[in-house]
C-alpha cells in the first residue's frame, strides 16, 4: 500500500516533504542519536535542500542525521552532475552537520571499487534488518519518465535483486557509469519518499499505481518495502492521468 501527497507545484511538493520530514524527525526519541537518511537528485530534491536550508537550518538537529545518498553518477564532487555536490552546495554547506555525518559516494573513484566500499561504509553505519540488509531509517527516490528509480534502469532489472549493497548501473543513453544501492537495500527501508513532479511521469505513474500496461517493465513498481510506508509526493501534474488508467 502507498500513501499520495498532491500538490500544485515543484515548490510546493518540495516544502511539503519539508514540513513532513521535519515533524517526523521530531517525532524520533532523543535516545536515538543517529538518523540515517539516502537523499537523491533532480531538481524537486534541490528545491528541497534550499528550503531546507532557507526556513529549517534551526529547526532540525542536524547532528543527529547521517546523510547517504541512494545513487551517484560517476563525476567528481564538484562536477554539476554531482548529487552530492548539489546537495553541498544548497544544503550541507548551510546548516551545522558534523562532516563526519556526512557519506557521499566518491564519483571520481574506479566505479567497481567505490561500490564496494560505500557498500561497506553503510554497513558499518546503519542498521541491518533481520536478512542482514541494511534498513535506512528514510530513503529518498525519484522517478524517471521510464519509470527508473535511484540508477536502476528498466534494462538492468537484475539490480532489483542483486545481493550487494551497492552496484554498477549504466545509463542506457549516455553510457554514464553509476553507483546505486541495489534493489533489495531500497525495499529494506523503514520508510520511503517518492518525489516525483512533471507531466512527463504521468502515464508511468498511471501505470504503476494501476499495476496495467507495461508497469511491470518499470523499476519503480518494485518498491514494496515490507515496512508498507511509501509516500509519493507529487505534483497535479504527475497525478493528471491516475483517472485515466
Amino acid at each position: 500500500m502507498h500513501n499520495t501527497k498532491t500538490f500544485p507545484d515543484n515548490p510546493a511538493v518540495a516544502a511539503g516533504f519539508a514540513a513532513d520530514l521535519s515533524d517526523w524527525l521530531k517525532s524520533i526519541p532523543s535516545e536515538q542519536t543517529k538518523i540515517t537518511i539516502a537523499l537523491s537528485g533532480g531538481s524537486t530534491p534541490k528545491l528541497l535542500f534550499q528550503h531546507l536550508a532557507e526556513n529549517y537550518a534551526d529547526l532540525i538537529d542536524w547532528s543527529r542525521l547521517h546523510f547517504f545518498w541512494g545513487d551517484e553518477r560517476c563525476v567528481g564532487p564538484d562536477d554539476p552532475e554531482s548529487n552530492y555536490g548539489e546537495a553541498n552546495k544548497l544544503l550541507l554547506s548551510h546548516v551545522s552537520i558534523p562532516e563526519s555525518n556526512v557519506h557521499r559516494v566518491r564519483g571520481e573513484d574506479d566505479p567497481q571499487a567505490e561500490a564496494t566500499r560505500y557498500g561497506q561504509e553503510i554497513l558499518e553505519h546503519v542498521s541491518l534488518d533481520k536478512n542482514g540488509i541494511p534498513s535506512f531509517d528514510l530513503i529518498m527516490l525519484g522517478m524517471g519518465g521510464d519509470g527508473h528509480t535511484a540508477s536502476i534502469f528498466p534494462h538492468e532489472m537484475n539490480l532489483m535483486t542483486a545481493t550487494e549493497v551497492c552496484v554498477v548501473a549504466t545509463h542506457p543513453e549516455s553510457g554514464q557509469k553509476r553507483v546505486s544501492f541495489s534493489g533489495p537495500v531500497l525495499n529494506a527501508a523503514q520508510k520511503i519518499a517518492f518525489l516525483i513532479t512533471g507531466e512527463s511521469k504521468a502515464s508511468v505513474l498511471a501505470e504503476i499505481f494501476a499495476k496495467s500496461g507495461a508497469w511491470e517493465t518499470y523499476p519503480t513498481s518494485y518498491i514494496q518495502p515490507p515496512s508498507g510506508e511509501v509516500t509519493f509526493y507529487t505534483d497535479a501534474a504527475a497525478v493528471s492521468q491516475l483517472d485515466a488508467s
